[in-house]
């Protein structure tokens, strides 16, 4: 029997796709699952055309075999078969496809079937994990049957057998172990397991195997006896599949534990079918808690990817938007153009439509949660809303139109949860800015000295607490074209003309001592003016243009960026004690009046969370301010003495 070599740059091809075109070995198993799947499918489909072909599906199915002790694994079906032309054909030429062919003459009539080969590459992802490959394969009508073997590179060799059943068996002879490469993992049964379930646990045919059990023995309790059953590997019927209407919440939510290795019930699923220039089943997750990695580097998003219920990719990211990283789930797809190893997409208009399909639906599903599921919602963007946030941030604002009305912030508005939106319905008349304050918490927020005076004129404040709130409110430049306004920028006036006239008054009296101020506190900060916004504080720092104070907090965090600092002014409260105690000082004892500024400036930056350059100096200062207070003289009777004038 002569041997035949492959033909037209085979050998070269077959060595190049062994060794570059798949990534991952495993996925040979796969492919001859998938293989056997069309072999399947062709022979079904003869039967429903040609009644004489008496097929029945029950007599369909595809067998694994492990034999450890010969290092063999067979992939057996009773598909359509091969007679020897054929055998040339699509295996002695490489990437030469029956299925490609069936389908296209499919095409030419109205007769649809799902076939999953495409490029007549996958049978040789085999010679991976296989030194010598055999296929026995008799068709069906035929009595005769055919064997065709070969080691690889060197060529291939065809002969008549002898086989009792239609259908092809393929015998993988395993490649021996080495230090760096271990094949006997794939004759074991929790292996072979564990690969249909991941990679053809859908194919709608039984994957059988024989196991080995325990069973108690009859004869004695004490004992057992191993027994060989046939068992079922795959499901068959993927959840995704089935009715809507016939499948629970339950059994939603127990595939998405099992399919996801998540121990916590999803939040909520959308299930759902498409049908037009590109057809596609989706099942889609909003996880019900944040994952611990997720706003790490390593995390990995997207969306399973099947094709005719066979399992494709894992994270396919072309699919998902990163905006909507956090969606987990599933997609199958018969229109999909895979690479030619079905490891990666191609990126072409049907992946691009697919991908804005997903991206549509998820954008309903959460406008219609916020509409109609407001306490839902919440939960969401207490888990997810921070990657919306760092999504608009990180596409500079182009994201602004599709997310601005999914964020959510708490407010000074009895503190719950508002939209954008929602904070402009409510806004006074004349009112153009959209005011917010930054903090760690909300407790320290409505600590800020600030905000009295802003909640006394009956503005509505947003309290941002996430550090990367600020930012983002800078990509958005706007909404609704009102302006974004921090409490605790330099050029918040919200005073009256009254107001502003008594200001610039005190202001132009006190002028020599806030020049002393300034003067005092040198670079620390650019101005030291007379205050519009405190009520009851002493004193507060606001930032000139450009950085705020927040931000500045946030940069500081890293070390690239900790030399950038915010444009501070020092605000001085006129209505305060301590206004009246620093003309005092500045009156009689000038020069004392630095110690004064250096403390209430360092009190400043304490309040607003930044932290002060010599914490032992300030104390020093403070005691020693304590220490030199001159207290009312007591008289005889303890009551404080009568001052003659």
């Amino acid at each position: 029997m002569a041997k035949k070599q492959f033909k037209a740059e085979s050998k070269r091809l077959l060595e190049l796709m062994i060794n570059s075109i798949y990534t991952n070995r495993e996925i040979f198993l796969r492919e001859l699952i998938s293989n056997a799947s069309d072999a399947l499918d062709k022979r079904y489909f003869e039967g429903l055309t040609d009644k004489s072909k008496n097929v029945s599906k029950k007599d369909l199915w595809i067998k694994i075999t492990p034999d450890k002790e010969n290092r063999t694994l067979t992939i057996e079906d009773t598909g359509i078969g091969m007679n020897a032309q054929e055998l040339e054909s699509n295996l002695g030429t490489i990437a030469r496809s029956g299925s490609a062919e069936f389908r296209e003459a499919l095409e030419k009539n109205t007769s649809k079937i799902d076939i999953i080969g495409q490029f007549g590459v996958g049978f040789y992802s085999a010679f991976m994990v296989a030194k010598k490959v055999t296929v026995e394969s008799r068709p069906a009508g035929s009595e005769e049957a055919y064997r065709w073997v070969s080691s690889g590179e060197d060529g291939y060799t065809i002969a008549k057998t002898e086989k009792d059943s239609v259908g092809t068996r393929i015998i993988l002879e395993l490649k021996d172990d080495t230090d760096e490469e271990t094949y006997s993992e794939f004759l074991e049964e929790w292996k072979i397991r564990e690969l249909v379930k991941k990679y053809s646990d859908y194919v709608r045919y039984p994957i059988k195997m024989d196991v080995t059990k325990s069973i108690p023995d009859p004869t004695d309790e004490t004992k057992t006896i191993d027994t060989v059953e046939e068992e079922t590997l795959n499901s068959m019927v993927p959840l995704w599949k089935k009715n809507r209407n016939k499948i629970s919440e339950e059994d939603y939510n127990e595939f998405y534990k099992s399919t996801f290795s998540d121990w916590e019930e999803p939040q909520k699923h959308l299930h759902y079918n498409v049908e037009g220039n590109i057809s596609y089943t989706a099942l889609l997750y909003i996880p019900g808690k944040t994952p611990f990695n997720f706003y790490n580097t390593d995390y990995e998003s997207g969306l399973r990817l099947y094709s005719k219920g066979v399992f494709i990719l894992d994270n396919a990211k072309d699919l998902l938007p990163e905006c909507y990283r956090f969606m987990k789930g599933l997609v199958d797809s018969d229109d999909l153009n895979l690479n030619i190893s079905r490891e990666i997409l191609q990126q072409d208009r049907q992946v691009k439509a697919l991908a804005k399909s997903i991206d549509t639906k998820i954008t309903k599903m959460l406008e219609d949660m916020l509409e109609k599921e407001r306490e839902e919602y919440e939960k969401f963007f207490d888990n997810f809303g921070l990657n919306l946030k760092y999504s608009i941030y990180k596409s500079y604002g182009t994201l602004k139109n599709k997310l601005q009305d999914f964020l959510l912030y708490r407010s000074s508005n009895e503190g719950n949860y508002t939209t954008l939106k929602e904070y402009v319905s409510r806004m006074k008349e004349g009112q153009n800015e959209i005011y917010y304050a930054c903090g760690a918490t909300i407790d320290e927020i409505e600590k800020l000295p600030v905000l009295a005076k802003v909640k006394s004129k009956g503005y509505e404040i947003l309290y941002f607490t996430d550090s990367i709130d600020e930012f983002v409110i800078r990509m958005m430049m706007n909404y609704d074209d009102k302006q974004f306004r921090s409490v605790t920028e330099a050029g918040l006036d919200l005073d009256s003309e009254e107001e502003k006239k008594a200001r610039e008054a005190t202001a132009e009296e006190n002028k020599e001592m806030l020049e002393a101020m300034k003067n005092a506190l040198g670079e620390n900060v650019s101005e030291v003016r007379i205050s519009s916004r405190l009520t009851d504080d002493p004193v507060c720092l606001v930032a000139d243009q450009g950085m705020s104070i927040e931000m500045e907090k946030v940069l500081s965090q890293d070390p690239m960026n900790r030399g950038m600092k915010a444009t501070k002014i020092l605000e001085i409260n006129p209505n305060h004690p301590i206004f009246a105690k620093l003309k005092e000082v500045f009156a009689a004892k000038p020069e004392a009046l630095n110690d004064y500024a250096d403390i209430l400036y360092t009190q400043a930056l304490l309040i607003e969370g930044l932290p002060i350059d010599d914490p032992a100096d300030y104390a020093r200062r403070i005691v020693s301010l304590m220490v030199n207070t001159v207290l009312p003289e007591k008289n005889d009777s303890g009551s404080e003495a009568e001052t003659a004038e």
